[in-house]
């Protein structure tokens, strides 16, 4: 039965709340360590990093999660497999690594207890053999295929994910307050659909991964003493 827009939408309410239990609390993308460094500090720079950091995840994880979607939609194992395999090689550091795989297997035990679907059990099946790493981006790929909800969704709640989880943790660590976070929140709008224009065009071959700022706090953060997140 072909789903109203309604419930479409409120699926990807769900799917893209911060209550949505995934774990994503737990992390802050680099946040911790920037602030702790100086590099983040007031309403400005946050929003200057979160940016940086949603531009970065878009035509990396977000790229892998649009060839995801597609092969997911046409029931192709070995093609959603390839993507998660290319997401979990872009991923240098060992926080950054257990973030995407936690975080999306945690998904994936979601989507089999939500969905009869079959391909969604496949690649779950597929997760339990440890056939694949299952990162976060191509899990939410085949949530997204399976409960009928297109790729502009998938693309706008994936950067919603990526930018609220730093804002959130905005609030504990860089003088800002929820005022702050909305309105950065709310102007990123325009840049996703930029975003999304350009990456869906774009094969696993063209995924962008030169953030070496972002490596380096990564990479500061797993050696650090200040922590309230993982990465």
């Amino acid at each position: 039965m072909k789903r109203s827009k309604v419930a479409r939408l409120l699926r990807l309410a769900e799917f893209s709340d911060s209550a949505f239990p995934v774990g994503a609390f737990s992390f802050s993308n680099g946040l911790e360590t920037a602030a702790d460094r100086g590099l983040v500090r007031d309403a400005a720079s946050l929003e200057e990093y979160v940016r940086t950091m949603t531009v970065q995840a878009a035509l990396s994880d977000g790229v892998a999660a649009l060839c995801a979607r597609r092969a997911a939609a046409a029931c192709d194992l070995e093609g959603v497999l390839t993507a998660d395999a290319r997401v979990w090689a872009s991923k240098p550091g060992d926080e950054n690594r257990r973030m995407t795989q936690r975080m999306g297997r945690k998904l994936t035990e979601l989507s089999e207890r939500l969905l009869a679907d079959p391909f969604a059990a496949t690649w779950a099946a597929a997760v339990r053999g440890e056939r694949t790493p299952d990162c976060y981006p191509v899990a939410q790929a085949v949530l997204f295929a399976a409960a009928e909800l297109d790729e502009e969704s998938l693309f706008a709640s994936h950067q919603y994910g990526v930018a609220n989880l730093i804002l959130s943790a905005a609030l504990r660590c860089v003088r800002v307050s929820h005022y702050d976070t909305q309105a950065i929140l709310y102007r990123l709008g325009d840049l996703c659909d930029e975003l999304y224009r350009e990456a869906r065009d774009l094969t696993l071959d063209d995924m962008n991964l030169f953030t070496p700022e972002a490596d380096v706090l990564a990479a500061w953060h797993e050696k650090g003493n200040m922590r309230m997140f993982m990465n």
